[in-house]
C-alpha cells in the first residue's frame, strides 16, 4: 500500500461538546527491496543457421515490484557463455546474433544473463538462456490464392480488414513475413506478421489483383489476391428477397457453399443470361443458428425483378436449391410478432455502410454491410 489518508477528529469536554477534524496523509516511501524478476525464470530459443548478423533471437521480459524509480530501466549483461562474442544484448532486453551461425560448428549455447534495476542500492537477478542452432529452411512456404468480395454502398466504403492470407511452412521454426507490391499500397496494405489484407477507404467499383509475397527468410512465394468491389444501388434494397438457411455459420456458408449456391440460384431465378444476380449481405439471425442472405436480380434491359416474381421462382426451384444447402424460409416480408389485422404489413431495409462484417476463410472472403429490417402496420 503506497499511502493512507486518515481523518482525525478532536472533541472537547464542554456542553455541548465541540469538535473539528483534520486529514492526515501518510505516504509510504519505497525502498529497493525487490529484485527484478524474469518471466519465465529461464529461456529456450532457436536460431536458424546462415541468418544475417543482428537477427532477433529472444525478447527478455523483466518486472519489478518496487516503485518506478527503483525498477526500470534495467541494465542487462551477459555474464557467461558469450566468450566468443556470438551474441549481443541491447538495453531493451533483445538478444541478437553477432555472427552468422553454422549448424556444423556448434548446435547449442548456454548464456547466463544478469538484469540490474535502477534502485539504490541496485538489486540483480539472473537467468539462463539455452540457444539452439538449427539447419536453415529447406521448405518453401505454401499459401492458397484468396478471392475477396466486397459489397459497399455507393462510394461509401470505410476501409478495414477484408481477408487474410493463410500460409504454412513445413520448417517448424520458420517465421513468415508478408509484403505487398509497392504500386498497390495506395489502396491496400498487408500486415507483415499475420497476412491480414487491409483495404483503405473509398474503393471504387471493379476488380483489383494484388500480388502478396510470403517469405520465410530464405524462400519467397507470390500469392494472387483478387478483390471484387460491388457498389449497391438504392433501388436494390427495395427489391430484395431474403433466403434463410438452417444450421450454418457465415464462414461455412462463404467457404463451403457460396459459389455452388450462387450458381444454382442463378439458374433458378435468372430469366436471361444477361441478368445480374447481386448478393447484398449475409448476416446471422440473432439468437439462433440461422443465417440470412439478401439478394436482388437486375434486369439486363434495366431495373430489377420484383420480390414477388423472385419468390415464385425460388419456390418452384426450392428442391434444387436444397441440394446445395438446407433452406429454412424464403422471406419477402418478415412480420413475425406483428398482428396487423386488416392493415398491411410493410417492410423496409436499411444498410449501415460503416458497420462492415468480414467473413474470412482460407480461399474466399466476403465483406458486406450490416442490415436492419424494419416492419410496421400500414393502412
Amino acid at each position: 500500500i503506497s499511502g493512507y489518508s486518515l481523518v482525525i477528529q478532536a472533541r472537547d469536554s464542554g456542553t455541548p461538546p465541540l469538535s473539528s477534524s483534520v486529514t492526515v496523509n501518510v505516504d509510504i516511501s519505497d525502498v529497493n527491496d525487490n529484485s527484478p524478476v524474469f518471466t519465465p525464470a529461464n529461456y529456450t530459443a532457436v536460431i536458424q543457421e546462415n541468418k544475417p548478423v543482428g537477427t532477433s533471437i529472444l525478447q527478455l521480459v523483466v518486472t519489478d515490484k518496487d516503485s518506478f524509480h527503483n525498477g526500470p530501466p534495467f541494465t542487462f549483461t551477459i555474464l557467461t557463455g558469450n566468450e566468443e562474442e556470438e551474441f549481443t544484448l541491447d538495453p531493451h532486453g533483445v538478444l541478437r546474433s553477432a555472427v552468422i551461425f553454422k549448424h556444423m560448428v556448434s548446435t547449442e549455447y548456454v548464456l547466463c544473463v544478469q538484469a540490474k534495476d535502477s534502485g539504490k542500492p541496485q538489486q540483480v537477478s539472473h537467468t539462463y538462456i539455452q540457444v539452439r542452432v538449427i539447419e536453415e529452411s529447406i521448405h518453401k512456404p505454401t499459401a492458397i490464392p484468396l478471392e475477396i468480395f466486397i459489397v459497399t454502398m455507393e462510394d461509401d466504403f470505410p476501409g478495414g480488414v477484408i481477408g487474410k492470407i493463410h500460409a504454412t511452412d513445413q520448417d517448424v521454426y520458420d517465421v513468415l513475413t508478408y509484403t505487398l507490391k509497392s504500386e498497390q499500397k495506395s489502396l491496400f496494405k498487408v500486415n507483415s506478421h499475420d497476412g491480414k489484407i487491409i483495404a483503405l477507404g473509398g474503393l471504387d467499383n471493379g476488380k483489383y489483383i494484388l500480388n502478396v509475397s510470403v517469405s520465410d527468410g530464405r524462400f519467397q512465394v507470390l500469392i494472387d489476391v483478387v478483390v471484387h468491389v460491388e457498389q449497391l444501388l438504392q433501388e436494390m434494397l427495395q427489391n430484395t428477397v431474403t433466403i434463410r438457411f438452417e444450421n450454418v455459420s457465415p464462414e461455412d456458408f462463404v467457404g463451403l457453399h457460396m459459389h455452388g449456391f450462387r450458381r444454382t440460384l442463378r439458374n433458378a431465378v435468372l430469366s436471361q443470361k444477361q441478368d445480374s444476380l447481386h448478393i447484398i449481405s449475409i448476416q446471422p439471425v440473432a439468437g439462433s443458428n440461422q443465417l440470412d442472405m439478401l439478394f436482388a436480380v437486375q434486369i439486363h434491359s434495366g431495373g430489377f425483378y420484383k420480390p414477388a416474381y423472385l419468390i415464385q421462382k425460388l419456390t418452384n426451384a426450392r428442391r434444387h436449391l436444397e441440394n446445395v444447402i438446407r433452406i429454412s424460409a424464403i422471406l419477402e416480408k418478415n412480420c413475425s410478432g406483428l398482428d396487423c389485422q386488416e392493415q398491411h404489413c410493410e417492410q423496409s431495409l436499411s444498410i449501415d455502410s460503416h458497420s462492415l462484417m468480414t467473413y474470412s476463410t482460407a480461399r474466399i472472403s466476403f465483406v458486406c454491410p450490416r442490415f436492419y429490417r424494419n416492419v410496421r402496420c400500414m393502412c
